[in-house]
């Protein structure tokens, strides 16, 4: 026999983390709009900055929107295993007070 256990407060944990971790994405983002290639240094080193911050820009926006993905579906989890909790709570409550 298999048993299922889902700890709700773990999953509204992660999904804490998961806000905190999208916060992080977007300050990164914010920084590096902030850095101005001709700031750096030689020609090759500004073409290098500019590709990496064109490349990490959409890097980061794609793992935002996975990331939200993943809170999203973690959040409805969460819901429904505490709906389901408190539908079984309630049903054995109810069978308790049938005797």
């Amino acid at each position: 026999m298999t048993s299922l256990r889902v700890d709700i407060d773990q999953l509204s944990r992660l999904a804490q983390s998961l806000d905190a971790s999208l916060v992080s994405l977007r300050e990164a983002r914010e920084a590096l709009d902030h850095v101005r290639s001709d700031q750096l240094g030689t020609t090759d080193l500004d073409t290098a900055c500019d590709d990496f911050r064109t490349r990490w820009a959409y890097g980061a926006a794609e793992l935002a929107k996975q990331v939200k993905t993943v809170h999203e579906g973690v959040g409805r989890g969460a819901a429904d295993y505490a709906e389901l909790e408190a539908a079984v709570r309630d049903a054995f409550r109810a069978a308790g007070t049938r005797d």
